[in-house]
């Protein structure tokens, strides 16, 4: 009996370590666009490393602290929906069809805005818009 109970405990063990693996870098994208699209910015900011980067409009931004994190998506006028993403290893780029948020209207409805995500061990380290007839976003 206790060897059986043995297996299972170690059978269980196993199987736990097998969804340790860190999240995609296209789903960590997915939960943040779905964050903000909810106007959860705590949420939307928990998927933010600290210290992450962010480039927008030929400026760098330091996320130095959570509170960073939350204050940048926050300031974002629009949401948007994905319509592209391509992922390769822990960077993806994404394509989102701009609309306003519940808080905020959008200064580019219908527009179309691109970024490269960064993401490492689930967090991104770096959020990079890029052009596709999109405005730029905040700057904090």
């Amino acid at each position: 009996m206790r060897a059986s109970v043995a297996v299972g405990l170690a059978a269980v063990a196993l199987l736990a370590g097998c969804g340790s693996d860190a999240p995609s870098a296209e789903s960590v994208v997915r939960a943040w666009s779905q964050a903000l699209n909810d106007d959860d910015n705590e949420r939307a900011a928990d998927l933010f490393a600290r210290d992450a980067q962010v480039v927008q409009a030929g400026r760098e931004l330091t996320l130095k602290t959570h509170a960073d994190a939350v204050a940048w998506n926050a300031a974002l006028p629009c949401k948007g929906k994905i319509v592209s993403i391509d992922s390769h290893g822990n960077t993806a780029t994404a394509t989102f069809l701009l609309d306003d948020r519940r808080h905020s209207r959008c200064d580019g409805p219908g527009e179309r805005a691109s970024a490269i995500f960064k993401v490492v061990k689930g967090k991104i380290v770096l959020w990079h818009q890029t052009p596709a007839n999109g405005p730029p976003g905040p700057a904090i």
